[in-house]
């Protein structure tokens, strides 16, 4: 009977995103703050039965996955030239505030939490992090996009469900859970450099490859054409698989393989109108083929289905996610240390990392703003689960990330549309000044 119940609520849910989806856009509302309060009705109706703990390692692998998607699908959004000034703020972003945020959360970890320090400085990798999957409409609308805060947000959150990890295994090292070395040789070496530098070359070679290998079938032979979803599937798990298989970090790998297909497209359509190919693209029968607008296609065409299969995701995990927090007895240390986090702690590390960037003042305080929390910050909580994590410490950071993460998707999701819509107005204004 539940079973029963159960398909009748996902389909009409799904049912009516559909019908409702343009109007719920108009609203200060987003679509994970609907999943999550339908999530936390059927968990505290008894319709959903989940316990992080005893089954952390199933709860790991759907976050995993969804994070996986959402980061090729953001790689693909990025099409400005690495030259441009906007991919300086998306790495300062993902890898001096994410140290920053890091630092800071430990040193409130052990001094206001009382946590030991391996256990702040992992709380402080797992709630480092901004989300991809939850982000979305802060986010990269299209790839043709040129706006800095959009760009910024899209590239920080795209690289830094990455660069968390070395935080998270200096925690779990401290913790005497991984091995760091003696003076903490092996961290710095294997898990920071290798790891991180291994994991883009990784998604860089493979990306460039098998985007290659398919462009040169399609345009001299006709061949491989269609099956773009396998394309994308196949991409996410080859880059991701070899890059665990070498010790580096497959999370860089899947983003580094998205942003080498869509340069694969960039490089083939250098000097000429992107908006033209692109649409020529998406318009013509025979554009798979195509010489010249083959790459244009080909990079549309995996977007377009990775963002389907994002949007079923963010509706999986945040209604988990809701059932979850039915489930569990909130933590009040939660309630003063997330306007904290958000309101302190994030925007004094957007601010002091963009110092001297070409971001205006109102980007700035919308990147300290839109620091979202949500899927990333699951997955390292459950990977550290799997590892060993102490019982005690585990259901005392449970609770307590899963709450900042629900909150995250409350405020962030009230404020998106009002001040996006804001913000856009002030833009094209200055535009129409220009």
């Amino acid at each position: 009977m539940q079973m029963t119940v159960w398909f009748i609520v996902a389909g009409a849910l799904l049912v009516g995103m559909s019908l409702g989806g343009s109007v719920l856009k108009r609203l200060p509302l987003s679509t994970s703050l609907l999943y999550l309060v339908v999530g936390f009705v059927l968990g505290r109706v008894g319709l959903g039965r989940l316990d992080a703990y005893a089954q952390a390692a199933l709860l790991e692998r759907l976050t995993e996955v969804g994070v996986l998607i959402s980061l090729f699908t953001a790689g693909l959004k990025l099409r400005a030239p690495f030259k441009d000034p906007q991919w300086r703020i998306a790495v300062r972003l993902a890898f001096l505030a994410m140290a920053l945020t890091v630092g800071l959360v430990t040193a409130v970890g052990v001094g206001w939490l009382g946590l030991p320090l391996g256990a702040a400085v992992l709380l402080g990798a797992v709630l480092a992090p901004t989300d991809p999957v939850l982000a979305s409409d802060v986010q990269m609308v299209h790839p043709l996009q040129r706006d800095a805060l959009r760009f910024g947000l899209t590239g920080e959150a795209g690289f830094n469900d990455g660069t968390a990890f070395p935080f998270v295994m200096l925690g779990l090292g401290l913790l005497g859970l991984h091995p760091l070395g003696e003076g903490l040789w092996r961290w710095v070496v294997v898990d920071v450099l290798w790891a991180v530098v291994a994991g883009l070359g990784v998604g860089t070679l493979l990306g460039g490859a098998v985007g290659r290998l398919v462009l040169y079938l399609r345009r001299t032979h006709r061949e491989a054409v269609g099956l773009d979803d396998f394309l994308a599937l196949g991409l996410i798990s080859l880059s991701y698989g070899l890059a665990l298989l070498v010790h580096a970090y497959g999370f860089l790998a899947v983003f580094a393989a998205g942003l080498a297909l869509r340069r694969i497209e960039k490089r083939s359509n250098a000097g000429k109108p992107p908006e033209e190919v692109l649409a020529h693209a998406r318009a013509s029968p025979d554009a798979a083929t195509d010489p010249e607008h083959a790459p244009a296609y080909m990079a549309n065409a995996v977007l377009d289905f990775n963002e389907q299969l994002e949007r079923l995701g963010e509706v999986s995990l945040v209604l988990v996610l809701g059932i979850l927090l039915a489930g569990l007895k909130l933590p009040s240390e939660a309630l003063w240390f997330t306007p904290l986090l958000f309101l302190v702690i994030r925007p004094a590390v957007v601010l002091v990392t963009l110092a001297g960037t070409r971001t205006s003042r109102s980007q700035r305080w919308l990147m300290s703003w839109f620091g979202i929390r949500g899927i990333g910050s699951l997955y390292y909580l459950f990977y550290a689960l799997g590892h060993g994590l102490d019982e005690s410490l585990a259901h005392r950071l449970v609770p307590f990330v899963l709450t900042v993460v629900a909150i995250s998707i409350v405020v962030h999701g009230i404020s998106v549309t009002p001040l996006m819509q804001r913000y856009e107005r002030r833009q094209a204004q200055k535009e129409a000044k220009a």
